[in-house]
């Protein structure tokens, strides 16, 4: 039986990346939070660009960034590994750059910015499960996996914090938090860089060939991560949007639910993702697919109850709804790692990340259409897609054929992990040997 007690904190670092890899981590994770969350108000009160114009080149930018995934797939399958993920903190230096040197009402250095830090973000999350998939394996890369998860939540949520006490400086302020913004993904890339990972693809090709089989299909995974991934957006858009224009309550509901999230992910990812690692990782994620489902349906019912209790009921749904999110996100991207083989893995990460990039794009114009038509519609067709793609991916055969089992291999970050049957145990046999 695991138990959150067989976590090993410094095996965890290790299995990572490691503390350098850590620490690069946690200082992009904090130059982030400063940025990203406050990038609109930038182009408003700095640049003096309109709302829908600064909205409009934010969108562009994040669906252009889509553009490079297919290169970033091919440079990991090429064995980079720790230079990838330098590469994509770099980027977004320049998007930075780009943002400080646009003049007011200049809206094409604006969406010239916001290109470079959208490719810069949809290329992070390929190269960071790359690298993680190479310094560790099994289940020990799944705890890894949502220990950096964590950590990078938690120092998202300190760069906001900070982000929000100096707003008060007006747009010197703005302008100062980006710099500093700029600073730390440049110390980012450096520490991420001297970690020097890399792989040995014609290695990995041989053993694949030989030994692992071909690429699987993941047509169905990518499809239901596109709906999956909205719960990422409900706690940002969907319950503010329903909070404050619909129920009428305090801004104040919203920024507590908002924290709520993030305090339970930082604290609750690694646990819970190591306790269900007795179950087959797909069978975890068609689970996340119920309990987010449940929750949607909660949300339903709160809303309906009267003034005085549908606010407090939506903040206390929120709850189980991001239990289904740190489910999802413990067990989304390790299905993904464990179903493609060593020397395609690039290209599978590429793929998920496209998938999750383009549902994180339009899911907030799907929210916002759907909620000016009353809550069974939003929560109802957020309900019904999510169940619906549970379904197919608890019932998704994978094609190939079958690969070798392998003995369940203690970890060192989280003794006594067993490695359970199911149609996604497919590590390869002495994995240690293939770097």
């Amino acid at each position: 039986m695991t138990t959150t007690l067989g976590i090993r904190p410094r095996a965890l670092v290790r299995a990572s990346g490691g503390p350098r890899y850590a620490v690069a981590l946690a200082v992009d994770a904090l130059g982030t939070g400063l940025l990203r969350p406050f990038l609109l108000l930038y182009g408003v009160s700095v640049l003096r660009l309109s709302a829908p114009v600064t909205g409009t080149a934010m969108t562009a930018g994040i669906v252009a960034g889509l553009a490079c995934m297919p290169a970033v797939g091919r440079w990991l399958d090429r064995g980079a590994r720790s230079t990838v993920v330098a590469a994509a903190m770099l980027v977004r230096v320049v998007g930075v750059a780009l943002l400080l040197a646009a003049p007011t009402g200049h809206v094409g250095l604006f969406a010239a910015a916001a290109l470079f830090l959208g490719i810069g973000n949809q290329a992070w999350p390929a190269a960071h499960a790359a690298l993680v998939a190479t310094v560790s394996h099994g289940r020990e890369r799944d705890a890894a996996l949502a220990a950096g998860r964590a950590l990078r939540n938690a120092a998202l949520g300190v760069g906001a914090l900070l982000a929000t006490v100096c707003l008060a400086g007006g747009t010197t302020a703005l302008r100062a938090l980006a710099g500093v913004s700029a600073l730390a993904y440049l110390a980012a890339a450096a520490a991420a860089w001297s970690v020097h990972v890399q792989a040995d693809p014609a290695r990995a090709a041989s053993a694949d060939s030989r030994e692992v089989g071909p690429a699987p299909w993941l047509f169905t995974l990518l499809a239901a991560n596109v709906v999956y991934v909205f719960c990422l957006n409900v706690p940002e858009i969907a319950i503010p949007l329903v909070l404050v224009t619909q129920l009428h309550a305090s801004p104040v509901w919203s920024a507590a639910v908002f924290v709520a999230n993030t305090v339970l992910v930082v604290t609750l990812q690694v646990p819970v993702t190591v306790f269900l690692s007795r179950y087959s990782r797909r069978s975890v994620l068609a689970l996340s697919g119920v309990v987010l489902a449940a929750s949607y349906l909660g949300f339903l019912a709160a809303a309906s109850l009267g003034h005085g209790w549908a606010v407090p009921a939506v903040a206390a749904v929120s709850v189980p709804c991001t239990i289904g999110e740190i489910i999802y996100a413990g067990s989304a991207t390790a299905l993904v790692t464990a179903l493609a083989p060593a020397h395609v893995l690039g290209r599978a990460l590429a793929r998920f990340q496209f998938s999750t990039g383009f549902g994180l794009a339009v899911s907030p114009a799907v929210i916002t259409g759907l909620a000016p038509h009353g809550p069974a519609a939003l929560w109802g067709s957020l309900t019904a897609a999510t169940l619906l793609s549970a379904g197919a991916v608890a019932t998704e055969k994978d094609r190939g054929r079958p690969r070798p089992v392998k003995r369940p291999v203690r970890s060192d970050a989280c003794r006594r992990l067993p490695t359970p049957a199911g149609d996604d145990r497919r590590e390869p046999p002495n994995v240690d040997a293939d770097w």
